[in-house]
């Protein structure tokens, strides 16, 4: 599901919003999720999952080009880790 999808879902599901007013809404959830991971927070959505930021060290990489050696900064990076329900639902019916 791509973003204009969720927007066009949402608005069929809420007959009493706007295309613009639903559209506005996802921005503000997502903004709101971006910007608190930006500064070091975490967000959990019960049942579905936490989203948190893990630190990667500097590290010596290779354009897969040329083969050449470039460095790489330090960085953070997003982390999803998914909620219990979700887990469940995803692996119901099937075999380990």
């Amino acid at each position: 599901m791509i973003r204009s999808e969720l927007i066009q879902k949402l608005a069929e599901e809420n007959p009493g919003l706007t295309v613009p007013e639903v559209e506005r809404i996802v921005d503000l959830f997502f903004r709101e999720i971006v910007d608190r991971l930006a500064s070091g927070g975490r967000v959990e959505l019960r049942g579905f999952g936490a989203f948190t930021t893990r630190a990667r060290d500097a590290r010596t990489g290779r354009n897969p080009r040329t083969g050449e050696q470039v460095p790489v900064c330090a960085k953070r990076v997003p982390y999803f880790k998914p909620g219990k329900e979700m887990r469940e639902r995803l692996n119901s019916g099937s075999e380990a």
